[in-house]
C-alpha cells in the first residue's frame, strides 16, 4: 500500500451503462457474476464500497454476524476491489465465515443491479464525514488502507425471496448508509 494507491482510489472511474435498480416486488437481475441460488432458500446480497471503507467494513461485519444465525438463507457480499485486496481485507476482518464473497473489479455486476458511480455529495457530505468519526469512536471501525477499488462506486443491499423477487433494500442513499439486515431477514421470512 502506498500513497499512490490511496490517491488512485479517489480518481473518478469510467462510468458503466447502469440499469435501473430492482424495486420491491420485482424479480432481481439474472447476473452471471452474482448468481442467485435457485435451491428454494432466500438470499441477501450486499454490494460493498471499496475495501478499506469503514462503512463497507461495518456492512460486511453485520452481514457476517446475521449469517451465522440463519443457515436457511444465502448471504453474498460483492467487492469491486481486486482479489488480492479483497482477500487481505477479509483476513484482517476474520474471514468470510458463511458469507460467499464475489469479486468484481470491473463493477459489471454493480451496473447490472443499478449501482453506478456516486456523486461528490453522496461521499463527502457532512453527515457521512461525521459518521466516519462516530463509527470509529463508538465501534473502533476506522478507515483502512485502500489497496484497490474506487471510493466513487455506490453500494447497495437487497433481500431476495426464494422465488427471486426483491423484498427489501436498494441502492445506498449515501456513503454512510449501513443496511439493517435484521429488517432484510424480516422481509424475506414473511414471504
Amino acid at each position: 500500500m502506498s500513497w499512490q494507491t490511496e490517491l488512485k482510489s479517489w480518481m473518478f472511474p469510467s462510468p458503466l451503462p447502469t440499469t435501473v435498480p430492482p424495486i420491491i416486488g420485482q424479480k432481481v437481475p439474472q447476473d452471471e457474476k452474482v448468481p442467485i441460488p435457485s435451491d428454494g432458500k432466500p438470499t441477501i446480497v450486499s454490494f460493498l464500497r471499496h475495501c478499506g471503507c469503514p462503512f463497507a467494513e461495518k456492512t460486511f461485519l453485520s452481514l457476517r454476524s446475521i449469517s451465522t444465525a440463519h443457515p436457511d438463507t444465502h448471504f453474498i457480499a460483492v467487492s469491486h476491489s481486486n482479489r488480492a485486496s479483497t482477500d487481505s481485507w477479509l483476513e484482517a476482518l476474520g474471514g468470510p465465515d458463511r458469507v460467499q464473497v464475489i469479486v468484481d473489479p470491473d463493477r459489471e455486476s454493480y451496473a447490472a443491479w443499478g449501482l453506478g458511480v456516486s456523486s461528490f455529495w453522496h461521499i463527502l457530505n457532512p453527515w457521512s464525514m461525521y459518521s466516519v468519526y462516530t463509527l470509529g469512536k463508538q465501534e473502533g471501525i476506522w478507515n483502512r488502507p485502500t489497496e484497490s477499488g474506487t471510493r466513487w462506486q455506490s453500494s447497495g443491499s437487497f433481500a431476495v425471496d426464494r422465488d427471486g423477487v426483491m423484498r427489501w433494500g436498494g441502492p445506498s442513499r449515501s456513503a454512510d448508509d449501513v443496511p439493517d439486515f435484521g429488517e432484510a431477514m424480516e422481509a424475506i421470512q414473511s414471504k
